[in-house]
């Protein structure tokens, strides 16, 4: 069982920045495909980042065509914990962000069914 808690949410101008934590307990995350999704106001959910496990200490990188340039997620294994960088954020952006977790390799990492584990979400305000 792997327990995902989400932070650093909060209100923020446009063009601003914020960077999001997902703190994991439970089992070590560094065999875990991680992903981000938000569900912005009256909206489906929707994938924005992942940060794939490939073999060993291999890992690929995916983001939504909306964040790509915009957004970086990362993952610490020492802190078994993923963060996503948002930098030149968008009133677009606003939405409840989530973390998730999928054991092992996973083809469709966007697909948030393809989950095995979500957070509780942290909330992303952005101004015009």
């Amino acid at each position: 069982q792997v327990q995902l808690v989400e932070s650093g949410g909060g209100l923020v101008q446009a063009g601003g920045s914020l960077r999001l934590s997902c703190a994991a307990s439970g089992r070590t995350l560094s065999i875990y495909n991680m992903g981000w999704f938000r569900q912005p106001p009256g909206k489906e959910r929707e994938f924005v980042a992942a940060h794939r496990w490939i073999r060993g200490n291999t890992y690929l990188l995916d983001s939504a065509d909306s964040v790509q340039g915009r957004f970086t997620i990362s993952r610490d294994n020492a802190k078994n914990t993923v963060y996503l960088q948002m930098n030149s954020l968008k009133p677009e952006d606003t939405a409840v962000y989530y973390c998730a977790a999928k054991y092992g390799t996973v083809a469709a990492f966007n697909i948030q069914a393809n989950y095995d584990y979500w957070g509780q979400g942290t909330q992303v305000t952005v101004s015009s």
